[in-house]
Parts: structure tokens; sequence; C-alpha cells
């Protein structure tokens, strides 16, 4: 498997630019790369100054940088096409409504879902030791991440693991022939469950997939930065870095119009990367006269962005999401659970607890966490927030604890 990744950013700060730059960047140094858009206004091209289609092409004629441009669209009507028609057959023999049945075999999201199978074909089947994917802007990103888990669970209540029920239940209803066609879309939502495991299991694997988030200095989209830090650290999904893109230069003792202007708006770039305080380094990038295009300009960015250093480091050790500690015997004991999450001032927080689970709900996105077996027996007294996460205070339930 391919080491992948991801990057992302508010629409118009560079990121096709700094990914295409990442893979020339790993192709010089060596390694086979392989860039892929799943931006669905593609402009992977138009930053490599190539043509691009849908299965991957060399570059250049170093044989290390290769690139394609996913076309969702294809995806669809080659893989999805055959399985809304068996589910159609079988809603229609189980009596609903063929116009019914047309409606519910649409679902939102499965061209994002399926370009985002595609990338993990890719990474799993070629020669590449990098995947660098160029993503839509960072909402279309986080709905993009977000698919695999929530598909998986509209696909557990379309098809259930207990599949013979399903299957004795179609019998009753419609007959031995629909339980036949019954067989055929069974054995095809097989196939796509396990895509979905395997997409899950590649997005959670720090080790072989993470997220670069692209910013420019300013503070609307500084502010979209941490949320989706926040966002991405509810999904599990590590970002491994932070760049900040087109930071003006510095006129120095210059003067004149045009000298104070780019003081000005480099001072108001500094400040807002003060401001983005526990997030770990930010690498920077300047803002260049020229738009690069072509592997040479894209090589210069890269020089830039990463010095000497590895453009693909170690994976780093995953932080834990939860920790627990506690003090005290019996039912006066109390205890604590830390949730690391990099946390605004702002951010709007909602707490609920739900049987064993924890329901954190984070400037709109939720997430259920599940208690360890210790909590699961107490009761939520309290929380607070700061920047680095949330601290939830529990006491045992007398009903529950022995």
């Amino acid at each position: 498997m391919s080491r992948v990744l991801l990057f992302t950013g508010k629409g118009g700060v560079g990121k096709t630019t700094l990914s295409a730059a990442t893979a020339a960047s790993l192709a010089a140094h060596g390694r086979k790369a392989l860039v892929v858009s799943t931006d669905p206004a593609h402009s992977l091209g138009d930053a490599l100054g190539v043509r691009l289609g849908a299965e991957p092409s060399e570059v250049d004629e170093s044989g290390g940088l290769f690139a394609c441009q996913i076309d969702p669209r294809g995806l669809v009507d080659e893989a999805w096409g055959e399985l809304r028609g068996h589910l159609r057959t079988v809603l229609a023999g189980a009596g609903v409504d063929e116009l019914d049945a047309e409606e519910l075999t649409v679902l939102p999201g499965v061209e994002e879902l399926l370009a985002l199978a595609e990338v993990r074909r890719l990474a799993s089947s070629g020669p590449w030791e990098v995947v660098v994917v160029d993503c839509g802007p960072t909402a279309e990103t986080l709905r993009l991440l977000s698919l695999p888990e929530a598909f998986a669970g509209y696909l557990e209540r379309l098809f259930p693991t207990h599949r013979r029920v399903v299957r004795g239940l179609l019998a009753g209803v419609a007959g031995t022939g629909t339980v036949e066609k019954w067989d055929a879309t069974a054995d095809a939502l097989s196939r796509l469950a396990e895509r979905l495991d395997a997409l899950r299991s590649m997005l959670a694997d720090s080790e072989s997939c993470s997220v670069r988030l692209v910013l420019t200095p300013e503070r609307v989209v500084a502010a979209e930065t941490r949320r989706t830090l926040t966002a991405l650290a509810l999904q599990g999904i590590r970002v491994d870095s932070v760049i900040a893109n087109r930071l003006v230069p510095s006129p120095g003792a210059a003067r004149g119009a045009a000298a104070t202007w780019l003081r000005t708006r480099r001072q108001e770039q500094d400040a807002v990367l003060a401001e983005l305080t526990g997030i770990g380094e930010i690498r920077t990038v300047d803002h260049r006269a020229a738009e690069p295009v072509g592997v040479p300009a894209l090589l210069e960015v890269a020089a830039q962005l990463y010095g000497d250093e590895d453009p693909l480091p170690g994976a780093a050790v995953p932080e834990s999401l939860l920790e627990v500690s506690g003090s005290g015997r019996g039912l006066d004991a109390r205890y604590s659970l830390r949730i690391a999450l990099p946390l605004s001032d702002d951010t709007d927080l909602d707490l609920a607890r739900v049987d064993d689970d924890l329901a954190l709900t984070v400037d709109g996105r939720r997430r259920l966490v599940a208690l360890p077996s210790l909590l699961r027996r107490c009761i939520v007294i309290g929380a607070e927030m700061d920047s680095g996460g949330v601290m939830v205070e529990f006491r045992p339930d007398p009903s529950l604890w022995r």
C-alpha cells in the first residue's frame, strides 16, 4: 500500500500547486510518485503543464512522476450502475413502486465516495511509493472523508448483517425469483461493504494516510483551517502539516507607496499566523510574481516549502484521542475523560450521553465516542473546554456501581 497524502484547503489557496510541487519533489528525490486530482474543477493538468486523463500517465522523462484526474461520473456509470440496477429489481419485486425504487437508489455523495475508492485502488495496485491527492475545497473534502462511515451506516440499514433474515422475509413476500435476485444484489453489496471497510481503514491509519492543510494568511481562511483541524480530529484523521501559502515579500527599508502596501500586507499576514497557536509548525511559501507552471517551476516551490527536508517524513505516533484519570473510592470517586481536540474560543460544542457513548458535536459535526468500560457505569456531572480539547467529569452511578 502506497503512502497517501491528501491536500485540501479553502478554495483558491493554492493546494493544487502545492500538491503537484510535493509530488514533483518526491520524484526528484528518487521516489515514484502519483499525483491525483479528485477536485471536480480539475486544474492539476494546468499546474503541471500537461494534458491528463483518468488513467495515470508519465509527466516527465524521469520516469518517477505520474499524474491523473479522476472522472467520478465515469466511475458511477461503471461501478454504481450495476448495483443500482440490482437494487431497483429487488425493491420492485418487494412491492416498491418503480419510481420510488429509482429515487431510493440515488445516493447523495456516491460520486465522491467512488473517487476516494479509486484513490485507494491506485494506492494499493500501482508501482508508486506515494500517492498525492489534490482534493476539492475543505467543505467538500470533509464530506468526502466522512462518507465511508456514513455510507456504511446506510448500507447496514439496507443490507443487515443477518442476511438470512432478509432473504427469508423476501422469500415469504415475493417468491423464489426475487430471492435469486436478492442473492445477486447481496453479493454486490458485500463487495461494496468490503471497499468501505478498506477505505475507513486507510483513512484511520496514520502510518499510511495523512492530510496536509493549505491556507493563505487571512483571518477568514485561518478560522476555517482551525475548524477543519477539529473536524478531522473528530474523524480520527491525522494532519501532518499546515502550509501557509502566498506570503508577500517584506520590502525591507524600501520606501514609496508599493513598499508601504507590501509592509502593511505582510504585517497583517504575520499577525494572522501568530494567532494560529497550538497547531504545531506552519510551513510557509512566498507569493510568486509568476504563476508556477510545469515541473521545473514546481520544484522551485517545493525547494522553499521543504528545504533540505524529506517531503515525506516518517509517520508520527498518533496521539490518543481519549485519556482517563480519576481518584477516590466507591461512590465518592471522581473520574475525568480528556478528549483531545484543537478548539478555538468560538467553537460551538455540545455533549450528550447516548447509552454507552458520548455524543460530541463540534460546530455541527457529530461523533459518537465509545466510553471506556469504567465510565459506562458513571454519570456525567460537568464538562470544560479549552484550546486543547474537552474535559468531561464523571461520578459513579449508584444504580450500576458495586
